[in-house]
């Protein structure tokens, strides 16, 4: 560990094969925690290159335990987190957007890590918990058509490295790695990162990891959704082939608006704001749902433009459709409890 501690202290990019060893070490127990620390923050002062990414990807893919769903298409819409705008949980809300709008959900997530509120932390707020089976989660995309992998339960070599990355407290290697990982075999992927100039090559790195379809973001503002503040820069990976493309509210029929306005805080006062969205209240954060669900259903292949999919998901909000579906998780989630109470 200390050579590539070393090496990328200089400087220097690690090969391929280099982060894989690196990450072997990263997950054995007999590796300091002192020294998996020194390595993701110096690989996170260096700024980690796509081969790295790639490469610790690969091998946490092998340490992960996979949900048995049917063999049709899922799609993701995990951003990468840290991006220190203090947003509210948009992929999150998101995903039960696209989930309303036909298409299937497996939302990969964890607790919060260098933000006030992670994905599970919301979802737990609003009756959705993160302790159900493998068998359970199963059972719940069949009857919801979404489901939530909650990320130390679907990679059990993580709860270390989890401690240790609460400690550093800011982005490492992980928060790019996280959305990389899910366990199930998606066919679309929509993601977002606050690095514009890794945009294309976190595209390649999907398309690399059989993603038939799939889009990254960089969100105006620096954010890693779409955002209502300027121009967004994504990259449509479509079959191998790598798309740049640029995306304002304006080309989609929304307002703009500062990030300042889609500001969150904690997970109850998320919670909130994502059920005040789901009745159908108007304004930014209704509109930077629609928006970045808008471009998950365009991932998805449900709609052939941005603009169809921001249309979609305004009706999928509007129609009460998204509140149902969000309804209906928490309901399953509150049945599965009762019996395992009377057990």
């Amino acid at each position: 560990m200390k050579d590539y501690i070393e090496a990328t202290l200089s400087n220097r990019n690690l090969t391929f094969n280099e982060m894989k060893e690196a990450a072997k070490l990263l997950f054995d127990e007999g590796t300091d925690a002192a020294e998996i620390s020194k390595l993701l923050t110096a690989l996170a002062v260096k700024g980690e290159t796509a081969d790295e990414v790639a490469a610790l990807a690969s091998v946490m893919e092998t340490y992960a335990l996979r949900p048995e769903f049917p063999d049709r298409s899922y799609i993701d819409n995990c951003g990468t987190g840290g991006d220190g705008c203090n947003s509210f949980n948009i992929s999150t809300a998101s995903a039960f957007v696209m989930a309303a709008s036909g298409v299937h959900v497996a939302k990969h997530g964890n607790r919060k890590i260098s933000s006030a509120s992670g994905s599970h932390d919301v979802l737990e707020e609003l009756g959705i918990h993160n302790d159900l089976t493998m068998a359970e989660t199963e059972e719940m995309m069949e009857r919801v058509g979404i489901a939530f992998l909650y990320a130390p339960n679907v990679h059990p070599k993580m709860k270390r490295i989890g401690e240790i990355r609460r400690q550093i407290g800011t982005p490492t290697i992980f928060n790019l790695v996280g959305p990389l990982t899910n366990p199930v075999a998606l066919t679309a992927q929509y993601t977002g990162i606050n690095r514009k100039e890794f945009v294309m090559e976190y595209a390649a790195v999907l398309s690399m990891l059989g993603r038939k379809r799939a889009v990254v973001v960089s969100g105006a503002g620096g954010a890693d959704e779409a955002t209502l503040a300027g121009r967004n820069t994504l990259v449509l990976a479509d079959n191998g082939d790598l798309i740049p493309f640029t995306l304002t509210p304006e080309d989609v029929g929304l307002m703009p608006a500062s990030l300042d306005a889609i500001r969150g805080g904690d997970a109850a006062h998320n919670a909130a704001i994502i059920r005040s969205i789901f009745n159908g209240n108007r304004g930014p954060e209704f509109d930077t749902v629609a928006l970045n669900a808008g471009i998950g259903l365009f991932t998805e292949g449900a709609v052939k433009t941005v603009k169809e999919g921001v249309r979609m998901a305004e009706e999928s909000i509007l129609s009460g459709k998204a509140k149902r579906r969000l309804e209906d998780s928490a309901e399953f989630c509150a049945q599965r409890l009762k019996q395992a109470v009377s057990q």
